[in-house]
């Protein structure tokens, strides 16, 4: 079972890996430096969160939770700050997504 705190911590993870997706895309295929530690830094944070929030939890059900949360976040981000496409079967799929980590949590 998965406590608040881990579920803080996995919450937390998903925020700095997508954030962390924001400046990859902001790098320019890796050729900014200030986008290029942001993204580093926050991938890492994220690393480091998830991995507190796997002391007492399952591995797999921290592992997909976290990218489940993380690809919402990133169709969120991807739509708001660099206005791209939210078409039907992208929300779909994330729909998806998210079902699938509800279901690891009671399975």
């Amino acid at each position: 079972m998965v406590s608040g705190r881990e579920l803080v911590l996995m919450f937390l993870a998903a925020v700095c890996f997508a954030a962390g997706g924001i400046f990859m895309k902001l790098s320019e295929g890796v050729s900014r430096p200030l986008p290029i530690a942001a993204f580093l830094a926050l991938f890492l944070a994220g690393a480091l969160l998830q991995a507190f929030a796997m002391r007492r939890a399952d591995l797999g059900s921290v592992y997909i939770a976290v990218l489940g949360l993380e690809a919402a976040l990133a169709l969120v981000f991807s739509v708001v700050l660099f206005h791209e496409g939210l078409s039907p079967a992208r929300i779909l799929a994330v729909l998806l997504i998210l079902v699938g980590v509800a279901l690891l949590r009671v399975a």
